[in-house]
């Protein structure tokens, strides 16, 4: 029988095993991770699940059933420095809670497989890159990028995951984990406030926003702060800073688009040249993040961000130019089984709300490699994530779980039609 109830003690177990007064300390590849990793296995164990680690890292959990089809659960334990009690280990604890129930009620075979996924680093805290083992078994991962990564201390990725049992040039073997998925689900904290402002408890998530990253390079002249007169200067920084409240207005317009979701840009740096209080600014440069659900309109607002920078940049007398740092196009979900995660949430007593991820998670790359994928949102009080403060109404995750075992249940079903 299904216990939201042990889901919410077991994350104040793994809190209290792997936190401290400034929130979670679960980064990937540490010792801190590596224990909660283990913890994890002895949750899991009891149900019979055979659990292993594929060449990426990424820990499965798997209950064979009558049926090779598999319904993947997916989740991840790992968290950034100082970061929440939620983020990530809900997904993978209300999975371990979803496996207990389906081993009881089955007595160990299902009518299709169920396999629980903790991916390997999804939050990329100590090296820079996200979604290290989804993507890895996606097929999507840039070897030669991620080849290159050194932390903080200049130790290299692929040695510090070698010292966990890694082989980096092999990562890629972890995709045959995905040759009989036949669905994917993911819980997760919403980590924005938009489920708080409207004063529900959970969410349908339709697709991860598409985003494009660049920076933008302002070149104008060095002068003289206390000889040069205002209407001589070819001032960098003049025509950056105009970027501030046009980008704003460039989000506000997306909201027309098909999707209707809206977008969000946002200017994250801004570093100078000469960078000194008695020069005019020689060089700006900026860097640009913008997201949208809607590919069109991610691809307008680009647009029309890259037209403004050029009016800017003409009408301060300086020059501008662009470098890509990373982009990805946005991933849409299933529609059958967002239908079935609106249709979970209604049956656990709640208001189904449909909205977008502006974070990414796993799913986007579950999804990317062709596995039907859908995700389901819990409120987030204050809309804060990775910071100690992020917290969700303990009800409010109970609900998350019941409704969560609602939607695999229905995915069970779904994918045993299929047969």
């Amino acid at each position: 029988m299904l216990n939201p109830k042990r889901t919410v003690a077991d994350l104040k177990e793994l809190r209290s095993l792997t936190g401290d007064q400034n929130g979670a300390q679960r980064v990937a590849f540490t010792p801190t991770w590596a224990r909660a990793r283990k913890w994890l296995r002895s949750k899991v164990e009891p149900t019979g699940a055979e659990i292993h680690n594929d060449a990426a890292g990424n820990f499965w959990a798997t209950l064979g059933g009558k049926s090779e089809k598999a319904l993947l659960i997916g989740g991840h334990i790992d968290s950034v420095p100082n970061g929440g009690w939620l983020d990530g280990c809900l997904n993978t604890l209300a999975g371990v809670e979803i496996l207990r129930r389906i081993a009881d009620q089955y007595k160990g075979k299902p009518p299709v497989t169920v396999r629980l996924v903790d991916w390997c680093d999804e939050e990329g805290a100590r090296f820079g890159k996200s979604l290290f083992g989804s993507s890895a078994c996606s097929g999507k991962i840039d070897m030669d990028e991620t080849r290159g990564l050194k932390d903080k201390d200049g130790i290299r990725l692929v040695d510090a995951v070698k010292e966990h049992g890694i082989d980096f040039e092999k990562v890629k073997d972890s995709g045959k984990e995905l040759k009989s998925a036949a669905a994917y689900i993911e819980l997760h904290i919403e980590q924005g406030p938009v489920l708080l402002d409207l004063g529900l408890p959970l969410g349908t998530v339709l697709g991860t926003f598409g985003v494009e990253r660049h920076a933008i390079t302002f070149r104008g002249q060095a002068a003289h702060s206390g000889s040069t007169p205002m209407n001589r200067r070819r001032d960098a920084f003049l025509a950056a800073a105009k970027m501030s409240p046009e980008i704003y207005e460039i989000a506000k317009r997306s909201g027309q688009g098909p999707s209707r979701t809206g977008g969000v840009c946002t200017i994250g740096s801004c570093t100078t040249k000469p960078g000194i209080v008695t020069s005019v600014v020689e060089e700006c440069r900026i860097t640009l993040d913008q997201r949208h659900l809607d590919a069109d309109a991610l691809q307008r607002m680009l647009d029309e961000a890259k037209t403004a920078s050029e009016r800017f940049a003409k009408n301060g007398n300086v020059d501008v130019s662009w470098e890509r740092i990373w982009n990805i196009e946005p991933i849409l979900f299933n529609n059958e089984l967002i239908a079935m995660a609106d249709a979970a949430i209604s049956e656990s007593g709640a208001k189904p709300h449909r909205l977008p991820s502006g974070p990414l998670h796993d799913a986007a790359e579950i999804a990317r490699a062709g596995v039907p994928t859908v995700m389901m949102f819990v409120q987030s009080l204050h809309g804060i994530s990775h910071n100690k403060i992020e917290d969700t109404k303990e009800e409010h995750l109970e609900l998350a779980v019941t409704a969560f075992d609602k939607l695999a249940d229905r995915a069970i079903h779904w994918i045993g039609r299929g047969d």
